[in-house]
């Protein structure tokens, strides 16, 4: 379920912008345009992105039997994703999403529970890709935005899983200071034990130049544009890691929620380039190996972590976006 909230929330992103300057021939005012098509697009089309975690404690559990204390020593990612559009018009939005993430974990004791094998140290690679169509029409007077999804992910030794969406968002409203969407996404995912997921997406710009932007169930944050090209936002986005295992020929699924709550610094570079800083605590309420085929909740070692920080640098390129000003 965590893997399709992450693929939800990008192309709930997408359409929200698609959709006012698509409609802007339908009584939809022309402001609302320069309000959303900002110089820091909410999904960007390439992005890099480098974390960094300090050490943490975590208690481990194997079958329901405690394991003893561990800490992870150092935590790293890097993470590489790419939104690309084929058809972008007042009817149709047909884009697809690739993902790449590596982690490197290294723990202060044996963190390889399938065998006796000391290992300390993981490597893991992990990609998805998904395929999104969106129309636009018209609902009880007011926008209404339709999607399918298609997804797959993998390792780097083979493909995994297929998995698909389909979701419904009605524009409760739209204009110069505030958009707001409702809708609901109905998941086809084996693995996931909730088969519908409610869409809310909230964006409010106050008179003394704060925006609260909340989008559910991944992030509320408020935000303000500083100096000639830069942007500050506090509060608080959910992650998630995921990647496979293969102990004795089984395929093992790892998944770990995240919850970032900080700062995050963003600048317009030169061209349509954004640098991005984020920083501040990372809460891990919990992380899971469970079997391929069954449930998150038929799981067979699980471990909760202490907080810890965390530092996130990234870049990213939107040859689409709003030119820098000068």
């Amino acid at each position: 379920m965590i893997l399709l909230k992450k693929n939800l929330i990008t192309f709930a992103l997408i359409p929200v912008a698609t959709m006012v300057s698509a409609q802007k021939k339908d009584s939809i005012p022309h402001k609302v345009i320069a309000f959303v098509t900002d110089k820091f697009p909410q999904a960007r089309d390439l992005n890099i992105e480098f974390t960094q975690v300090t050490p943490y404690q975590f208690s481990p559990e194997l079958y329901g039997s405690d394991l003893p204390e561990n800490k992870i020593k150092s935590f790293q990612q890097v993470k590489a994703n790419a939104n690309v559009y084929f058809i972008k018009n007042r009817k149709w939005l047909l884009s697809a999403s690739l993902n790449y993430r590596f982690t490197s974990v290294n723990s202060e004791n044996n963190i390889n529970i399938f065998s006796e094998e000391n290992t300390n140290k993981g490597n893991f690679h992990y990609h998805s890709e998904a395929v999104n169509v969106t129309y636009f029409s018209k609902l009880f007077n007011k926008i209404a935005v339709y999607s399918a999804t298609l997804s797959t992910d993998g390792s780097d030794q083979r493909f995994e899983r297929i998995r698909g969406m389909v979701t419904g968002s009605l524009v409760l409203k739209a204009n110069a200071k505030t958009k707001m969407t409702l809708g609901i996404a109905v998941l086809a995912d084996p693995s996931t034990p909730i088969p519908a997921l409610p869409i809310f997406t909230y964006e409010h710009k106050f008179d003394n130049g704060w925006v609260a932007d909340v989008l559910l169930p991944k992030k509320v944050l408020v935000r303000k544009d500083i100096f000639s090209n830069g942007r500050i936002s506090f509060g608080t986005e959910m992650d998630t890691t995921s990647f496979y295992l293969y102990p004795s020929g089984k395929t093992y699924e790892f998944r770990q929620l995240e919850i970032n709550s900080g700062v995050i610094y963003e600048h317009h570079l030169s061209g349509n380039f954004i640098g991005t800083l984020k920083t501040g605590l990372r809460a891990t309420p919990n992380s899971r190996i469970f079997e391929k085929q069954e449930s998150p909740r038929d799981y067979i070692f699980e471990s909760n972590a202490k907080p810890s920080f965390y530092f996130n640098l990234g870049i990213s390129y939107n040859p689409f976006g709003k030119p820098r000003t000068k």
